[in-house]
């Protein structure tokens, strides 16, 4: 192509720029010097991506980049004779590299991965809007300490969730953990378009639960010994101590810096922690449990707990047979308790409230009885007048008879 003119002041532009990828998400952008630049003029490079971003001024003629291939990327470079900035550099030479082919739609989503317990990686997706249910995924990964980009192998699936898990070991005494891990995620028969993620190792680390060693009481307070997840140092790490009571209460406890000066502890394990819980009774039963995570001292990231520890306990433990026994008589007694108070009531309610008595059956109980009497009475009269008239009769026979003598 033609040159572009000169500009009074200025250096000319810089030549053959040109970009390409290693890895999976490692832009590489190279160029020429300028041609025709002053042969007074020690040449450096003013270089920034789209919208004026990360902008440097360096005497290589390369940049490169970690960014996820996921939308188009470009990088604008000039020639200039000094490191000063407000230097006006060369006309800017613009290049950029677009994502893989495909439709974006079926690109997956939610792409993300969680260094477990600096041991291995666990990454997990949905499937895009227009794929398949019946698609198989791939994911690939690199990172610094690899040669290759290498093939994850152990796919699963969790609900909708499609996922994959592969070794990643923290490397000591070197700068592993300053470095990112590469993914991309695609099918095997090329009919979506591939999805990329960068995971920087200083973020998106998830310990293991720790390990509850011992419990006891002392100087009015609950001592707690655990031991740390393997591949992590306590200044590292901030603890969450929980602990419910037999009285159904639950505390949570934030400990930051945990120690105890007790001779009761091992002193000399580093990854050995001590917390002391106060104002918990001995007579009552405590189960204790423990979870971490990472702090900002040592990582980028501090929002991934571990789970919950296996949980220990200690005290009294209540006996279950007073329970159950208080359970069984407990419903005897209200159910006997209801049953004399309906009776109590009743009673009660006939002196508060008495019956009202029958008017006819009163009437009937007081001259039932005396006509009675009267038709008793007028039989014996009856009985008495027919003596009386048989008697009279008698009588007069007799005199009939003499006065006929």
């Amino acid at each position: 192509p033609p040159r572009p003119p000169r500009v009074l002041g200025l250096q000319p532009p810089v030549t053959n720029l040109s970009v390409s990828v290693e890895n999976l998400c490692t832009i590489i952008w190279t160029w020429n010097p300028p041609e025709g630049a002053s042969p007074n003029c020690s040449l450096w490079y003013f270089s920034h991506f789209g919208d004026k971003q990360d902008k440097k001024i360096a005497p290589e003629t390369r940049r490169s980049k970690e960014v996820p291939l996921n939308e188009r990327i470009c990088l604008q470079v000039g020639s200039q004779c000094s490191t000063n900035e407000s230097e006006k550099p060369s006309i800017l030479v613009e290049k950029c590299i677009s994502p893989p082919e495909g439709d974006p739609e079926s690109a997956v989503t939610e792409l993300q991965c969680v260094w477990h317990n600096l041991s291995y990686m666990k990454c997990s997706w949905l499937p895009g809007k227009n794929t398949s249910p019946d698609t198989n995924y791939t994911l690939y990964y690199w990172h610094s300490s690899l040669g290759n980009i290498l093939q994850c192998k152990n796919i699963y699936r969790e609900g909708q969730h499609i996922g994959c898990s592969f070794d990643l070991t923290k490397v000591k005494d070197s700068s592993f953990e300053q470095h990112s891990v590469q993914i991309m995620v695609k099918d095997n028969a090329g009919k979506i378009r591939p999805s990329f993620n960068i995971v920087p190792l200083t973020s998106h680390v998830k310990p293991d639960p720790p390990h509850i060693k011992n419990l006891f009481f002392q100087n009015g307070g609950l001592y707690v010994q655990w031991e740390n997840p393997q591949n992590f140092i306590s200044r590292c790490l901030s603890y969450e101590v929980e602990v419910n009571n037999s009285q159904t209460e639950t505390h949570v406890f934030s400990v930051e810096e945990a120690r105890c000066q007790n001779s009761e502890f091992e002193r000399n394990e580093e990854d050995t922690i001590c917390f002391m819980v106060p104002g918990v009774l001995p007579d009552t039963f405590n189960t204790v449990r423990i979870r971490v995570k990472t702090n900002k001292l040592c990582y980028e990231d501090d929002k991934l707990w571990s789970n919950w520890s296996q949980a220990m306990s200690i005290g009294e433990k209540p006996n279950p047979t007073f329970y159950i026994t208080m359970l069984l008589i407990i419903p005897v007694v209200v159910a006997g308790a209801i049953i004399v108070l309906l009776l109590y009531l009743k009673r009660l309610k006939i002196i508060i409230f008495p019956p009202i008595p029958d008017p006819g059956k009163i009437f009937k109980e007081m001259f039932g009885d005396q006509n009675d009497d009267t038709l008793q009475w007028k039989k014996y009269d009856i009985y008495e007048k027919q003596t009386k008239e048989e008697t009279d009769s008698v009588v007069l026979i007799e005199n009939l008879k003499k006065a006929s003598q």
